[in-house]
């Protein structure tokens, strides 16, 4: 997905915090430097609460909560389900630009997961592999070949189709369900994080397509046991915090707009 093209990478961006909560503490700021008394005090109830609520994003008992409602529980072994489907399907989830170690951009860590995930199912099952990712820009690689060159290269597994056309997840389903139908294709096996397949999975079936999903990544926490660790904050629950509020917003989205 070209995240510079992308709605719901925007508002990720700007809308969903931290950003928001800094933003609005700093205008919480702005307003208590006010001369009246009753202004300042509500200016500093705005910042105050900004911040509380970014410290506990920070919290990893609260992203993991987070995370958890997105993921749900974990789906069956793809492989007892997926005795009708055709294909492998497996989106891109981003990439890393100029990766030195690497001479350049390659998949980034999202990408690399699903691949690898994705490469373990087409060995077990024997089924061709669809990719899907975003479309090349500025002349460089598009995140769909990077991907086809790591599953070759690195898991030795071929790829058959390829589209590198879409930019969101509904594009993704739409080129894949054209290039699978065309081959007879109507049952597959999806291929993405876990918070991400409950999107994922409703814009394939729009698209005309049985999924069987094959989440990856999870993130949240469910089914582990509390730990006081999981009270004190830290940069990385903000990350799953943000990538869950994230999700949620896009999901939202999904349901107010139609995707192109």
């Amino acid at each position: 997905m070209n995240e510079s093209l992308s709605l719901t990478y925007l508002v990720g961006g700007v809308v969903v915090p931290p950003v928001s909560l800094v933003l609005l503490a700093l205008l919480g700021l702005w307003i208590a430097r006010r001369r009246r008394a009753v202004v300042g005090a509500i200016g500093g109830a705005i910042a105050a609460a900004a911040l509380a609520g970014l410290l506990a994003l920070s919290l990893p008992m609260v992203a993991f909560a987070l995370m958890t409602r997105l993921e749900g529980p974990a789906a069956p072994d793809p492989r007892t389900a997926a005795r009708d489907a055709g294909a492998i399907v497996i989106l891109g989830g981003g990439v890393a630009r100029g990766a030195v170690e690497w001479g350049g951009d390659t998949v980034g860590v999202f990408t690399l997961q699903r691949l690898r995930y994705g490469a373990h199912l087409a060995k077990a099952l024997g089924l061709p592999v669809l990719i899907t990712g975003a479309a090349p820009a500025d002349d460089r690689p598009g995140e769909a070949a990077m991907m086809r060159d790591v599953l070759e290269r690195e898991f030795g597994v071929d790829v058959r189709w390829f589209d590198e056309r879409a930019r969101t997840t509904a594009g993704n389903a739409r080129e894949a369900a054209a290039l699978l139908r065309a081959a007879g294709v109507e049952r597959v096996v999806l291929v993405t994080h876990a918070f991400h397949m409950g999107r994922a999975r409703g814009a394939f079936e729009r698209a005309g397509l049985q999924v069987v999903p094959a989440p990856t990544g999870y993130m949240g926490y469910a089914g582990g046991a509390f730990e006081a660790a999981h009270l004190v904050p830290n940069g990385d629950a903000l990350r799953v915090s943000y990538v869950a509020l994230r999700e949620m917003a896009a999901r939202l989205l999904y349901r107010v707009v139609d995707r192109q």
